[in-house]
């Protein structure tokens, strides 16, 4: 017939071939999930493949980290290291003729700030979504430190360059800390600046605060000499005054990026108001509920804040300061408010204040570092107090709990968007990274079992601070 291949129509040829094409792509689809998953890499294996890219340091998880050994219980600030009246009962704050030796040290420096994490917006939110970077532990790296102790003269005052003083053990650079739940992410000195192009980040508080500033100087420099570094301090008038030690901080600005970090001494957070300015004896009002006047006038130029206070909450350092407590513009004469409430008040009143700005200057964000722990043995700064461990995490390597070591602080910034940078659980287990009885030339009976050397504890305090910026 006509149009037919033995005797069957053209319709019909036609059904035949679609009914068959039918069967091959059904017979396909059940085979499919095999075929190609011999192909398809596995999800580990991607997860594997993109954490070589990171070319992350090796580890060592072994049992060392739990050793047993036994407890014995406007010049560049580098140049004006000591005396630091922050903390001015140490040794180390006497020092104020510390030489410039140098002692060994590698610089390694170079072994880590090139290496770049290639992530996208996504994946950045993602690693830093419901992070909790105070839980977590501390593991041996071998790329550390992240700059040299003894090529960091620049921004590194002499007293905290423990590379640069008699002691000899250097185990406590090589640590890094690794956040339980999440990845934080490599330092980078450049994709740090890149964040902060056109930006100011602002270190407010006591020394432990101005320990924080060099050590993200050194991180972001690393290391290295960097002439191009244009010190900015006339621009918030921090300068030298006349008959002072050194300006009540430091400002430097990275051209290339318009990055500026600086520095300012408010070891309490109140205003400090002098009763007699004609007088270099006069007490000082010390208004609890009143920010500094610095962070007054320049909050709006303050792109990122880190605010810290702590150790100047004594009787000795109010009466040595002669600051008079002060709330509502009139002095606690009868000394009814208890030093423990006075930091209550301060602190509340700053993070209260800073909240009520922060919506005025969009993209603006504060932080407020936790309390530094002291590791003093056997006594205190004045009484024989020794800080004599060199054998890292000899008290544990986690903090395995949930809440902040430091409730006051954190119950402070609860409801505000103030940030709370929470470093004194992982920083309780470092007993051994203090300056110790260590100093430039020899070593002192008094040791300094508060502040810490550096490259150090500090450093990882700002690797968690870039993380969240």
């Amino acid at each position: 017939m006509k149009g037919g291949i033995k005797g069957l129509k053209v319709s019909q040829v036609s059904l035949i071939f679609i009914g068959l094409l039918c069967a091959t792509l059904i017979a396909l689809a059940s085979t499919k999930p095999t075929f190609l998953a011999s192909l398809i890499p596995s999800q580990s294996q991607v997860l594997q493949l993109y954490r070589g890219s990171r070319q992350t340091p090796k580890q060592d998880n072994s049992s060392s980290l739990q050793t047993g050994a036994q407890q014995v219980r406007s010049p560049s600030p580098s140049q004006i290291g000591s005396g630091d009246d922050a903390n001015a009962t140490t040794t180390a704050d006497r020092d104020t003729n510390i030489s410039n030796e140098l002692s060994g040290g590698t610089n390694k420096s170079k072994q880590a700030k090139n290496v770049l994490i290639v992530e996208s917006p996504a994946e950045r939110s993602h690693l830093k979504k419901n992070c909790n970077y105070a839980k977590g532990r501390w593991v041996f790296d071998d790329s550390r430190p992240l700059y040299s102790g003894s090529g960091c003269v620049q921004w590194l005052s002499p007293m905290w360059a423990c590379r640069r003083t008699q002691r000899t053990d250097f185990q406590y650079e090589r640590l890094r800390w690794q956040p339980k739940d999440c990845e934080m992410e490599a330092f980078s000195r450049s994709k740090f600046l890149q964040r902060m192009q056109d930006k100011t980040l602002a270190f407010v508080g006591d020394s432990l605060g101005r320990e924080q500033f060099q050590s993200l100087m050194c991180m972001v420099t690393g290391g290295e000499e960097s002439p191009e570094v244009l010190n900015v301090g006339y621009e918030y008038g921090l300068v030298k005054a006349r008959g002072a030690k050194r300006p009540d901080g430091w400002a430097y600005r990275f051209p290339n990026t318009n990055t500026t970090i600086l520095y300012y001494w408010s070891a309490t957070l109140s205003d400090l108001e002098p009763l007699n300015v004609s007088d270099p004896a006069t007490d000082v009002a010390m208004h609890l509920d009143r920010p500094p006047s610095f962070l007054r006038r320049f909050i709006d130029r303050f792109d990122v804040l880190v605010l810290n206070t702590g150790h100047h909450w004594n009787k000795g350092k109010l009466e040595s300061n002669r600051w008079v407590v002060h709330v509502g513009g009139v002095p606690d004469a009868e000394g009814k408010i208890t030093i423990e409430a006075a930091k209550n008040i301060a602190v509340r009143s700053v993070i209260g204040w800073v909240n009520s700005q922060l919506p005025s200057f969009p993209g603006h964000k504060a932080f407020l570092r936790t309390l530094s722990p002291r590791h003093f043995f056997n006594g205190d700064w004045n009484t024989g107090g020794t800080c004599d461990n060199t054998v890292p995490l000899t008290y544990g390597s986690e903090v395995v709990r949930d809440g902040s070591s430091d409730p006051v602080l954190a119950e402070a910034v609860r409801g505000t968007n103030v940030t709370l940078l929470d470093i004194t659980a992982m920083s309780q287990l470092r007993d051994e990274g203090h300056i110790s009885r260590y100093r430039v030339r020899g070593v002192s009976e008094m040791q300094d079992c508060l502040h810490w050397c550096l490259p150090g504890i500090p450093d990882t305090w700002n690797e968690i601070l870039s993380a969240q910026i």
